[in-house]
């Protein structure tokens, strides 16, 4: 049931919005993209997730992508999924979960309908068909595997939007962010550093209550724009704003 309230004649349908990054998930051992040297689990960023370069390092991509869908079958979420599960059941229709990781560790505390702008881990494209798949945790073998419709090898990649490439569920996103602006409704920045997504220049000057959790300060947010700041482990935090939404939500 969407919760409504009057503007003048007009009935506004308030939100819940949690935008979160790579930093729910790192308490749960899962490496954050980028560390401050340009590597990700020592890998160059430009070699294993590049839209330009894939074809071309085609046996260290899915080597790469294989090893963190192996990874991620071995650890669990944390508190604070379980506790976005909770808000998100709580509020129903008016919580959208959006995330900028590819694990499925919200769905397994149990989230639903989560936005994954970045893709999935557990999920394959083929571009030579167009066909998408669960390949589950899983590796893709590069000397046996295949698609599963068209048979192609070498068109067959990671659900992962590599940088340079297309992000199709970017426009989604800032629907929900449009519809957010109202003056009533909630947005939750957790975990990012805000230099992929620029999440204060979404969230500059749009009317909505903003709270932001991140360990430290991070160069690309300007934490004065947000009405609720906590600087802490996001197992922590969000029992805190969870409350915070209660007293908020009336």
């Amino acid at each position: 049931m969407k919760k409504k309230y009057n503007h003048g004649n007009k009935k506004i349908e308030k939100k819940i919005i949690i935008f979160s990054g790579a930093g729910i998930s790192a308490e749960s051992g899962i490496s954050t993209f980028r560390d401050s040297n340009g590597l990700w689990e020592k890998h160059r960023i430009e070699d294993i997730c590049n839209q330009f370069t894939w074809k071309k390092n085609f046996e260290l991509v899915h080597q790469f992508y294989n090893q963190r869908r192996l990874q991620l079958n071995n650890v669990t979420f944390n508190n604070a999924h379980e506790v976005v599960a909770k808000i998100q059941k709580k509020y129903g229709d008016d919580c959208h979960v959006i995330t900028q990781n590819v694990d499925d560790l919200f769905e397994r505390a149990g989230c639903t309908n989560v936005l994954h702008v970045h893709g999935e881990l557990k999920y394959m494209n083929c571009e030579a068909c167009g066909e998408h798949w669960e390949i589950g945790y899983k590796e893709f073998d590069v000397n046996i595997s295949s698609c599963p419709k068209c048979g192609s090898v070498k068109g067959v990649r990671p659900d992962i939007v590599f940088f340079g490439g297309n992000a199709p569920n970017y426009k989604k996103m800032f629907k929900l962010f449009d519809a957010a602006s109202n003056g009533s409704s909630i947005v939750i920045v957790v975990g990012t550093l805000g230099n992929v997504i620029p999440i204060e220049d979404i969230l500059k000057g749009t009317p909505c209550m903003k709270i932001l959790n991140n360990l430290d300060k991070s160069q690309y947010i300007d934490d004065k724009i947000f009405d609720k700041v906590y600087f802490e482990e996001a197992t922590t935090a969000l029992a805190k704003i969870e409350t915070y939404i209660e007293q908020f939500w009336k």
